[in-house]
């Protein structure tokens, strides 16, 4: 496995990580933490607010139609809203694409 890069918001370039439960913030988290029903999917998805691969962890639940848990800051319900939206998509492509898009610069304004 590896990474690629890509680039954030401020155009600082940081990888994708192929290998990123080692790097979630919910590493030492119980599962019963995460695999919560009802107001608790809150307190779950406030430990993913932060985490450096919430968008690996999302790709990873979406391409394998992970049904149980909070990943990526997203709910079950969450999740299948995307996946009836978008049955047939590579969600990681989905997502770096949003990622690459989200960090080009700003195109300037043409003036006439």
């Amino acid at each position: 496995m590896g990474t690629l890069p890509i680039s954030d918001d401020v155009g600082t370039s940081f990888m994708w990580i192929e290998d990123w439960t080692p790097a979630a913030a919910c590493r030492e988290a119980q599962p019963d933490q995460l695999f919560v029903r009802g107001a608790e999917q809150n307190k779950a998805k406030a430990l993913c607010s932060g985490c450096p691969v919430r968008t690996e962890c999302l790709a990873e639940a979406l391409d394998n139609q992970i049904e149980w848990g909070v990943w990526g800051g997203m709910t079950e319900r969450e999740r299948r809203a995307l996946l009836r939206r978008r049955p047939n998509a590579s969600w990681r492509s989905v997502l770096e694409t949003a990622r690459d898009a989200r960090s080009a610069p700003a195109a300037a304004p043409v003036t006439a």
